[in-house]
């Protein structure tokens, strides 16, 4: 299930968030402004594809970036940040969108939430068999209790691992944040 998770994470998950956003794709000529600033950002990373331009109808203020590598990356915005932001704010927004691909950030966060989802799969199906198992109710009593401690460290896991993972998931994220704004005040200088 993790592999197959995996694998749809990688090869179509920018279509499946660009399709939940309700993105539509746009050209030079449907907003030159948006596009020009992508392309100016996009050469100040030194990227070797300018990512594709999307645009969001939705009066939030939310902009971001996806896909897998630098080839096929796309960056996309909201009409309400974009109708509030002058040339020199919506150059630090995309700038900072750009960072994230340039630094990979969106294929780790990827794998980071599929790890995450994986860990919480494995926790609900083991609170679930030790459930249906009675806990290790039905062993013998020649083991010493060793049975019951086994099923409380089991118990203690299930409720702890996926909050670990959360964290773990929520610290690479913040990280990855401060990394894309260090990259966004390079960009633009």
């Amino acid at each position: 299930v993790w592999g197959i998770m995996s694998l749809l994470a990688l090869f179509q998950g920018d279509s499946i968030l660009l399709g939940v956003a309700g993105a539509r794709k746009i050209s030079k000529q449907d907003n030159s402004r948006l596009y020009n600033v992508v392309e100016e950002m996009s050469i100040a990373a030194g990227l070797s594809h300018v990512p594709d331009v999307y645009i969001v109808d939705d009066q939030a203020m939310n902009a971001f970036a996806t896909g897998r590598d630098q080839n096929k990356s796309a960056v996309a915005i909201t009409t309400g940040l974009l109708e509030k932001l002058n040339r020199d704010e919506l150059q630090g927004v995309i700038a900072h969108e750009i960072g994230h691909i340039k630094n990979r950030d969106v294929y780790l966060m990827a794998i980071s939430a599929v790890m995450l989802g994986a860990i919480v799969m494995l926790s609900w199906y083991a609170s679930r068999t030790l459930f249906w198992t009675g806990g290790g109710r039905r062993r013998s009593d020649r083991d010493g209790g060793g049975g019951a401690v086994i099923a409380i460290l089991g118990l203690i896991l299930i409720i702890l691992a996926p909050i670990f993972a959360q964290l773990i998931h929520l610290a690479i994220s913040r990280k990855r944040e401060y990394i894309a704004d260090a990259s966004s005040a390079v960009y633009t200088r």
